[in-house]
């Protein structure tokens, strides 16, 4: 007979990691955690380009049900990182939960047995009675749609694919894209490339980032004095959180940003045509804000090529770009970015009566308090439609979801029932209001970015603090939903 989990967790990132830790504390321990790669970690697992790192402070940058005191440095390293939730897994004994190489490839709503057949790339079905995903926003990496990329026949690959084989030392490499990945590997190639081409469609805002090393004496207040950790951390948490209302309420304030980034390209960069080049001509905030110390001095040095016409096409030999020009190149690095607006991409979802969940979403992603969609019952999203945030640790969204997930957990055994299903006018109501807020903030300011889907709506960013989101999800309000009861 096939077991029947009370829980599927897919993902093994820091939401499906903390979500494990929270079910296991308090006392359910009938689930699985499905891992499409053969080891934990998520993005950060993925994600080993040079210079990887977090622009989230360490402190923050971590499950408070789990802290870790002894961070290296402000800002931690993905190799920092991803040992944290290694050591997450090692300390809360996650490991029999954990099934690696089990990549799912659908989910399966069944009406008669109310259980989910969630189906594994080798062919295996496990059923459940929930779901919960914890994919992420950017686990799938974005490849350019470029003429003639295949015919390149030199190495080319994603960064959040990095090809650690090949040598880079002393060639010519192409780099595509100037966002969040790029901006922190391009300094690092800069200093063993021949050349660097660095191919821009638009310039990102960047401003400086206060890194630096933990003084021994702060470690040691961190580990023996009781308080200081959790106090540094309410600190950084008041900070961040500040900065909200200039995202959303006063975005004339983020001029201080333009003001700081200007200030340090002009500081950093000799080379005026670069400098002009690299800075944006949208505003502030409405696309993604990026922290590094040495990207401006980088694209300055001499043999870091800046190439701002857009690209035509890619030969077997190099880029073409619409001015005619052929860039030849050893490698091609592509600093595209992700799809992070094709969430559970590429999953196929099943719900009630048969609906796709890509034929609930045409006309684009969207959920109840980011985590339920009407139709399908049990299924539980962290790290949903607009849940991301600009200014602040997308830990404390993760850490509010785990805990409305665990409410509609205890709401099911409260009510004795099988499946709740959040009802289509709830999430309807829900989404027209965040859509209204949405279209005041600065990301609705008129910049193309990754926060937007095809049709230009915002399907990624919460609107505003991520206290009002923990209020919002606190419990479950038992009228948004429709509960199938126990037989008696």
């Amino acid at each position: 007979m096939t077991k029947t989990y009370d829980a599927l967790i897919i993902g093994s990132g820091f939401g499906g990691i903390g979500m494990a830790i929270q079910l296991k504390k308090t006392g359910r321990h009938d689930f699985l955690v499905l891992e499409k790669a053969g080891s934990v970690g998520g993005t950060w697992r993925d994600n080993t380009y040079p210079g990887a790192a977090c622009d989230v402070e360490s402190h923050l940058y971590s499950l408070s049900f789990a802290p870790k005191r002894d961070w290296s440095r402000r800002y931690g390293s993905q190799a920092e990182i991803q040992r944290y939730i290694e050591s997450c897994v090692s300390q809360f004994n996650l490991q029999p939960h954990l099934r690696c190489n089990a990549e799912v490839t659908e989910m399966r709503f069944h009406d008669s047995a109310k259980l989910w057949h969630v189906t594994l790339a080798s062919g295996d079905v496990l059923l459940s009675r929930t779901v919960i995903t914890a994919v992420g926003q950017l686990n799938q990496p974005l490849y350019p749609n470029i003429d003639g990329l295949a015919d390149f026949q030199g190495p080319v690959f994603h960064s959040a694919r990095w090809d650690h084989s090949v040598e880079l030392t002393g060639k010519t490499v192409g780099v595509i894209g100037t966002g969040a990945s790029a901006i922190q590997f391009v300094p690092q190639l800069s200093k063993i490339a021949k050349r660097l081409q660095v191919f821009q469609r638009s310039g990102s805002w960047v401003i400086g980032k206060n890194d630096r090393p933990f003084h021994r004496w702060e470690h040691w207040c961190f580990q023996n004095i009781p308080g200081v950790a959790r106090l540094y951390r309410t600190f950084l948490y008041l900070k961040t959180e500040s900065r909200a209302v200039v995202f959303t309420r006063f975005n004339w304030l983020l001029k201080y940003g333009e003001w700081q980034a200007h200030r340090l390209a002009r500081r950093d960069m000799s080379n005026e045509q670069k400098r002009q080049q690299l800075i944006p001509n949208y505003k502030i905030g409405c696309n993604r804000i990026l922290l590094a110390n040495d990207w401006y001095s980088s694209i300055d040095l001499p043999h870091v090529d800046l190439v701002t016409s857009p690209i035509k096409g890619v030969t077997a030999r190099g880029v073409v770009t619409a001015d005619g020009v052929e860039h030849p190149s050893d490698v091609l690095v592509l600093g595209t970015g992700f799809r992070a607006t094709e969430f559970l991409t590429p999953i196929r979802v099943i719900g009630r009566q048969g609906i796709d969940l890509n034929q609930a979403w045409a006309q684009g992603a969207e959920a109840y308090k980011g985590i339920s969609v009407s139709g399908f019952p049990n299924l539980f999203m962290l790290y949903g439609p607009n849940t991301n945030l600009s200014h602040s640790s997308i830990l404390l969204m993760l850490e509010s979801q785990m805990h409305y997930v665990l409410q509609c957990l205890r709401a099911l055994e409260r009510h004795r029932a099988v499946t709740m299903d959040v009802k289509p006018e709830r999430q309807q109501h829900y989404v027209t209001k965040l859509q209204k807020k949405l279209d005041n903030t600065v990301w609705s300011s008129g910049c193309s970015s990754w926060y937007l889907d095809d049709n230009g709506r915002n399907v990624v960013n919460w609107f505003g603090f991520t206290f009002s989101y923990r209020w919002m999800t606190r419990r479950v309000k038992v009228d948004d939903y429709d509960w199938v009861r126990e037989p008696s």
